[in-house]
């Protein structure tokens, strides 16, 4: 396992990077396109859809939206990231409550519209962060790479309150403040090192605190789905490292929720 996780690693992390910062504008949008209709593909197992001409169907009407979006300049408007921050406040209230609210979101047409309202803002703030600036995109990838290795260590050395056993029994709130200590010295770093002034700094790190919150939750939902369809992996595209919502998942929170703060509040 170990040796397949490097290897996928290995070639995987270096495409990435390249699209991630070496593309702009269209062909950047279309990368990251691609790798939502991915995570469409392998959400619609997470709805409960088994049939591959209907999951090939509903990936095909997700890029189509998506097109929709692109010529209507909506890919780089801010609408779609309220919707992202309303959807989030529902699936907060689903995963805490799990299973008792199951019955709420447990057809497959609400566990599609959630994709909906998870895929195509995070897509939305990949392209409004890049056009922003490489470095913000950075910022918020570091972020949530800080919060999981600060999680990890704080949650293996201190974790004993469970966060949340009946989704993911393995998270501590010992590892959610660990990730949320590492990520806001990120923060600290990322303001000496751009001297953003007292007060932007304050709101960096305000902002940052919290988006670590909140990319928990993405992490949680996928467990939240996966557990409900008695699944490990959302796929096993990547060799060992499962699919590609089981690598993004906290990003899918925490892409769209920090561009919206940027502009909404930060705005340097």
């Amino acid at each position: 396992m170990l040796k397949q996780r490097v290897i996928t690693a290995v070639w995987l992390a270096p495409l990435v990077l390249i699209g991630l910062f070496g593309l702009q504008g269209a062909s950047f949008a279309l990368f990251t396109a691609l790798f939502m209709l991915v995570g469409a593909w392998e959400w619609t197992n997470l709805a409960g859809v088994r049939q591959p001409f209907k999951r090939a169907a509903l990936v095909a009407g997700c890029a189509a939206l998506m097109l929709v979006m692109w010529f209507t300049h909506a890919v780089l408007a801010v609408w779609p990231l309220w919707l992202a921050a309303a959807g989030w406040l529902v699936n907060f209230v689903w995963v805490t409550r799990y299973p008792a609210l199951t019955s709420q979101w447990h057809t497959p047409l609400v566990r599609l519209l959630m994709g909906l309202w998870v895929l195509l803002p995070c897509w939305v703030g990949f392209n409004l962060l890049r056009e922003i600036g490489a470095l913000w995109l950075l910022f918020v990838l570091l972020l949530v790479w800080t919060a999981d290795i600060g999680a990890y260590f704080a949650g293996r050395r201190w974790g004993k309150r469970k966060l949340a056993p009946r989704v993911s029994p393995g998270k501590s709130w010992e590892g959610v403040f660990g990730g949320m200590a590492a990520t806001a010295l990120l923060a600290v770093g990322f303001s000496l090192g751009l001297s953003l002034g007292l007060a932007n700094s304050v709101l960096l790190v305000v902002i940052t605190l919290l988006v670590t919150l909140v990319s928990v939750l993405g992490d949680l939902l996928e467990s939240m789905l996966k557990r409900y369809r008695n699944i490990k992996d959302s796929s096993q595209l990547l060799p060992g490292h499962g699919g590609v919502l089981d690598r993004v998942d906290s990003l899918t929170a925490a892409i769209p929720l920090f561009a919206l703060l940027y502009l909404q509040v930060l705005g340097l």
